[in-house]
């Protein structure tokens, strides 16, 4: 779960950035403003890094209703194996997927994640996870995050390979997984697609 006070700023910081979408008096519009410098502030000490980094990830904080942002993560399973790819910024590794972009549902954005990162043409057959990243072990994060966790068919021949934001991609057995990026998923998260593959009747898992 997430630390209480990492979640009170992240909720000081969008009630801002709401305000200020909204309010039309100057004396509000300082207010908010004030709020959301007191609210990166906390994050900044939270997270033991400076202001600017934390105004950097919300760059387009005040520029309209607070919303989380959505990551999509997809498996795609071979022989009982689960595709993982290793990300190039930390050496990890992960499904596959990324933060959704706007103009494609979440189907397609997964789609086009696993092709630019595993190489492969894949079609998105069903959801099995909606998660709050703030309710799970995930590390520390000052925006606020909905995980969609989606099972994929592979389109054509299962050939993969890298991409320009990945290093390596391979199939892997459940007991021998490889060291994770827990940044963006969990085992419990690979654990609930070979569950869900094995009994596609389960009610998908949610928060």
């Amino acid at each position: 779960m997430e630390d209480t006070w990492l979640h009170w700023a992240k909720r000081l910081q969008a009630l801002a950035s709401t305000g200020l979408h909204y309010c039309s008096d100057e004396f509000d519009r300082e207010r908010y403003a004030e709020v959301a410098g007191i609210a990166n502030e906390m994050l900044a000490l939270l997270g033991n890094v400076p202001v600017r980094r934390i105004e950097g990830l919300v760059s387009d904080f005040a520029k309209g209703h607070a919303t989380p942002r959505v990551d999509v993560r997809g498996a795609v399973f071979q022989h009982d194996k689960v595709l993982l790819v290793r990300e190039a910024s930390d050496g990890l590794w992960t499904l596959p997927g990324g933060f959704a972009e706007v103009g494609a549902s979440p189907a397609e954005n997964v789609e086009k994640e696993i092709r630019e990162e595993a190489g492969i043409d894949v079609a998105a057959t069903a959801v099995y996870g909606i998660r709050h990243k703030a309710r799970h072990p995930y590390p520390p994060d000052s925006r606020d995050i909905y995980k969609l966790f989606f099972l994929c068919e592979p389109r054509g021949k299962l050939a993969p390979k890298a991409g320009h934001e990945t290093t390596a991609v391979g199939f892997f057995d459940l007991d021998d997984l490889p060291p994770l990026s827990t940044a963006r998923v969990l085992e419990q998260d690979i654990t609930a697609a070979f569950l869900f593959r094995a009994e596609p009747d389960k009610p998908l898992l949610f928060d």
